[in-house]
């Protein structure tokens, strides 16, 4: 995209210079007002020829050569960047679409459930509580706050508080689900969530790999513990990225959201009100 911005200037620079040449040429060689020699220079790089004024002189006749081989040549160019730049935001909507869909099914299947059990192992909940109890009410605003608030946020995972066997289990039993999703060819157009996707693959290896999670050695422990601390963090990023696009795009898949919100300790899924 940012090519195709250099290229739209460097054309449109060029064609307005062609314009200008033309137009203050055809003023002097041609003995044409300013209006009717910036009509003329235009009719020639379109290539129109209304026929209506023709240029006399040998200096008009190779101007109007120069602004058709030029001005036709770079009106092209700037139509052909104009229409790609179109066609690139419309695959990249498309992609973005995909991506969401696909954060979506992990959310649904497996990050949700996996913030549960990071919480539990956080002696700072409360706080975070307080940073992402989101709710209808919110608007764009509110989620650019909240993620100033998490980026000044001290994560901290203390590992006694909950059961690094059942994180391991879970995890364990998401791996074809991580398969799947780290196979999909649209999860590297996003960064954040490819990260998030590693992390958590490697977090389950490290897991994985110790026989015994309950007599860990201090500096084990706390190479898990740091472990997490990394998922963690990227995992609650890119939910609240996630409820951000719900919020905009798709309300009632974002009312269900809010109301299984693992950060809230009010929440449920159950619809209550009159």
């Amino acid at each position: 995209m940012e090519a195709n911005r250099i290229r739209l200037r460097l054309y449109s620079a060029v064609l307005t210079l062609l314009l200008l040449l033309g137009s203050v040429g055809f003023m002097f060689s041609e003995n044409l007002s300013l209006l009717d020699a910036i009509y003329f220079s235009i009719v020639t790089m379109a290539t129109v020829g209304y026929g209506d004024i023709h240029p006399h002189s040998a200096v008009g006749k190779i101007l109007a050569l120069i602004l058709i081989v030029g001005g036709v040549g770079t009106f092209l160019g700037v139509v052909a960047i104009i229409t790609d730049t179109f066609v690139k935001r419309r695959e990249e909507l498309i992609m973005r679409q995909k991506l969401h869909m696909i954060t979506g099914l992990f959310f649904s299947e497996m990050g949700n459930g996996l913030l549960k059990h990071f919480a539990r192992l956080d002696p700072e909940t409360d706080s975070l509580h307080k940073i992402l109890k989101i709710s209808n009410e919110w608007k764009n605003a509110d989620f650019i706050e909240a993620a100033k608030g998490l980026k000044q946020h001290r994560f901290v995972i203390d590992s006694h508080r909950g059961n690094l066997f059942e994180l391991r289990e879970y995890l364990h039993k998401q791996a074809d689900l991580l398969l799947r999703l780290i196979e999909n060819p649209i999860i590297h157009e996003h960064g954040e969530f490819s990260d998030l996707l590693r992390a958590t693959f490697h977090l389950r290896d490290e897991l994985l790999n110790r026989e015994d999670l309950f007599e860990l050695l201090n500096s084990d422990r706390k190479h898990l513990e740091g472990d997490i601390i990394r998922t963690y963090r990227l995992l609650i990023f890119e939910w609240l990225r996630y409820m951000r696009y719900l919020k905009k795009d798709y309300p009632y898949l974002f009312s269900l959201a809010i109301r299984v919100n693992p950060f809230d300790v009010e929440a449920s899924a159950v619809v209550k009100g009159p």
